[in-house]
C-alpha cells in the first residue's frame, strides 16, 4: 500500500472524487478530507487530557456530596488502571480490525462511563464508573495516535503530532480552572457531562469523514480474524495487579504488608502465563517482534524512563511550589504549566534536528538536556522565586520535546499499516507503566528523606512535628499552627525531599540515555508499506535514516 507522491487535502490530487475512500495506492489510514478527521482526534484526545486536571480540583466537592475520603484516591486508579492495561489489547485489535470501528468503540464508552459518573449515587459507584470511562480511555488514547500517523507521511508527522500535544498543553492550563468553576458554581456532575458534547461531536466527525478500504484489516482474504482472549485476560490480570501494588503500596498498607507481597507476587504469575500464552498463540496481543526489534524495544524502555522521569514535575513540584515557595494552587500550578508551553513547540520544531542528524541522535540530545536540567533543580537556592523552578520547567519542556517526538515518530515509521497500532500501543504502555512505578519509588524516596529529616529534628521542635509528606503540606498549609523555627525546618525537609526526587529523575534520565545507545539503531529504518515509492525515499533523505528494513 504505497503511498501518493502528495498528501494534500485536496480530492482531486488523491484521485477520490471527493467520496472519502482511499483510491489505489494510498495507505488505507489515508482519507480525502484530513481536516475534519484530525479536529475528531484533537477532540478525543482532549477527553482523555482533561480527564485527570478537571477532576483534581473538584475533590473536595465530590467528597463532600459522597464521602469516601478513606478511597477518594481510587477516582484516579480506577482510571489510570483499565487505560494502561488496556493499550496493547486496543493497539492488537485496531491492527486486526481497524482503527475506525476501535476508535468509535472507545468513544462511546468513554461517554457511557462520563454519563454513569454523572449520576453516581455513591464514592464506590462513582468508582466503578471510573473503570468504565478508562476502558474507553485506552482505546483514545493509542488509536488517536495511530491515526494520526496513518494520516501523515514521515516528513508531516511531526505537525500532527504537535497538534495534539497543544491539546494536552491547553488541558493542563484550562482543566483545573474549569474543574473548579464548574465544582463551584454550578455543580461537580458537570465536570462529566461536559464531556458529552465534546466526545458525540468527534464521534460524528469520524463517523462521517473517517473512511478506510478493507486493506485495513489484517490477514488473508476470506479468513476470520482470531482474537487472543486468553492472552488479553492474562494481561489484564498481571497489570492489574501490578498497578494495584504499585499505586496502594505505602499508602492503603505498608510497601513489605501482606496485601503489597501478595499483589507483586500475584502479578509475576500471571505476566509468566502471559508470556506463555502469547508464545503459543497465532495471534498474540503483544507479539514477539515488540521486543526482538531492536528499534521499538530501544524506545519502549526510554519511554518506560520518561515516565519515570515524569513522576517528578508532575507530583512533587506542586507540593514544592506551595510548601517551600509558600504559593497558592493557581501560582503553583502555573509553575509546572509552563513546561506543557514549551514542550509542542519544540516538539513541532524537533523535526528540523532529527532530519540533520538523525532520529536517536536527536532524542539523546534531548534527554542529554532534561538530564541536566534535572541536576540544576537541587542547585536553586533556598528558598528562591517562583520564577527559577518555571524557568527550569521550560528548559525541561523544551527538552523533553525534542526527545519524545521524535523516538515516537522513529516507531510508527519502522512498522507497516498493519503493525502500527501494536507499535504505538507498546511504548504508550511502557510509558503508563513508567509512570506508576514512578509514581510508587519516588514516593517512597521523598517519604524516607522526609522521615530521616524528622528523626534528626532539633529535640525542641521534635514533639507535634506531622510524619509524612502529605500530613507536612496539611501542616505548611495552616498559618499558625507551627511556630517559626518548625515551619522553617519543615519547609527545608520537603526542599530536600524533592531535591532527591529529582536527582532520581535525572537517574532516569540516563537510563532512556543509556537505552538509546546501547539499543537503538544508529539509523532508525523506515517500512515501505508495498514498495519504496518516492514519498519513502524522500522521507528517508531528509531524516537521515537507512533504507527500509527491520
Amino acid at each position: 500500500m504505497s503511498r501518493t507522491a502528495k498528501d494534500s487535502d485536496s480530492p482531486a490530487d488523491r484521485g477520490t472524487g471527493g467520496t472519502g475512500s482511499p483510491a489505489p495506492g494510498d495507505s488505507p489510514g489515508r482519507t480525502a478530507r484530513r481536516g475534519p478527521v484530525v479536529a475528531a482526534l484533537m477532540l478525543g484526545m482532549a477527553l482523555a487530557a482533561l480527564d485527570f486536571t478537571i477532576i483534581a480540583t473538584a475533590i473536595p466537592q465530590i467528597v463532600g456530596d459522597l464521602g469516601g475520603f478513606a478511597v477518594f484516591s481510587w477516582l484516579f486508579s480506577g482510571y489510570l488502571l483499565p487505560v494502561t492495561v488496556t493499550l496493547p489489547v486496543y493497539g492488537k485489535l485496531s491492527d486486526t480490525f481497524g482503527r475506525k470501528p476501535i476508535l468509535i468503540a472507545g468513544i462511546v464508552l468513554f461517554l457511557a462511563g462520563s454519563l454513569a459518573c454523572a449520576g453516581a449515587w455513591s464514592m464506590a459507584s462513582l468508582i466503578a464508573f471510573r473503570v468504565l470511562q478508562g476502558l474507553g480511555g485506552g482505546a483514545l488514547q493509542g488509536t488517536v495516535q495511530t491515526i494520526a500517523a496513518d494520516l501523515y507521511p514521515m516528513a508531516e508527522r511531526p505537525r500532527i503530532q504537535a497538534r495534539l500535544s497543544s491539546v494536552w498543553a491547553a488541558s493542563a492550563v484550562a482543566g483545573p480552572a474549569l474543574g473548579g468553576l464548574l465544582a463551584t458554581y454550578a455543580d461537580w456532575r458537570w465536570i462529566f457531562l461536559v464531556n458529552v458534547p465534546v466526545g458525540a461531536v468527534a464521534l460524528w466527525l469520524i463517523v462521517r469523514h473517517f473512511h478506510e478500504d478493507s486493506r485495513a484489516r489484517r490477514g488473508a482474504p476470506g479468513r476470520r480474524p482470531r482474537i487472543d482472549w486468553p492472552g488479553a485476560l492474562a494481561i489484564f490480570a498481571s497489570g492489574g495487579l501490578l498497578l494495584t501494588a504499585l499505586v496502594q503500596g505505602g499508602v492503603a498498607w505498608p510497601w513489605l504488608s501482606a496485601p503489597s507481597l501478595l499483589l507483586l507476587a500475584g502479578s509475576a504469575v500471571c505476566a509468566a502465563a502471559t508470556v506463555l500464552i502469547e508464545r503459543r498463540a497465532a495471534e498474540p496481543i503483544i507479539p514477539g517482534w515488540v521486543w526482538r526489534r531492536r528499534t521499538i524495544a530501544a524506545v519502549n524502555l526510554a519511554l518506560g524512563a520518561l515516565g519515570l522521569l515524569m513522576v517528578a514535575p508532575t507530583v512533587f513540584l506542586p507540593t514544592y511550589a506551595q510548601s517551600v515557595l509558600g504559593l497558592g494552587p493557581t501560582a503553583a500550578g502555573f509553575v509546572l504549566s509552563v513546561m506543557t508551553l514549551s514542550w509542542p513547540v519544540s516538539a513541532a520544531l524537533s523535526s528540523h534536528v532529527y532530519r540533520r542528524t538523525g532520529i536517536r541522535t536527536c532524542a539523546m540530545l534531548g534527554i542529554g538536556a532534561a538530564g541536566a536540567i534535572l541536576l540544576a533543580f537541587p542547585l536553586l537556592p533556598y528558598p528562591g522565586a517562583a520564577w527559577q523552578p518555571a524557568l527550569i520547567m521550560l528548559a525541561l519542556g523544551a527538552a523533553l520535546g525534542l526527545f519524545q517526538l521524535p523516538l515516537i515518530i522513529g516507531v510508527q515509521s519502522s512498522v507497516g499499516y498493519a503493525e502500527r497500532g501494536t507499535a504505538t500501543a507498546s511504548i504508550l504502555f511502557c510509558r503508563q507503566v513508567g509512570q506508576s512505578v514512578g509514581a510508587a519509588l519516588f514516593g517512597a524516596l521523598a517519604n524516607a528523606t522526609l522521615n530521616d529529616r524528622l528523626a534528626h529534628a532539633p529535640a525542641d521542635i521534635r514533639p507535634g512535628l506531622p510524619g509524612d509528606l502529605d500530613a507536612v503540606s496539611h501542616a505548611l498549609e495552616q498559618s499558625g499552627a507551627l511556630t517559626a523555627r518548625a515551619t522553617d525546618y519543615l519547609r527545608r525537609a520537603v526542599d530536600t525531599a524533592v531535591d532527591h526526587v529529582y536527582l532520581g529523575a535525572a537517574a532516569a534520565a540516563g537510563i532512556a540515555l543509556i537505552a538509546l545507545v546501547l539499543l537503538a539503531p544508529r539509523h532508525f529504518p523506515v517500512h515501505a508499506d508495498a514498495r519504496g515509492d518516492r514519498d519513502d525515499q524522500d522521507d528517508r533523505a531528509r531524516a537521515g535514516e537507512a533504507a527500509p528494513g527491520r
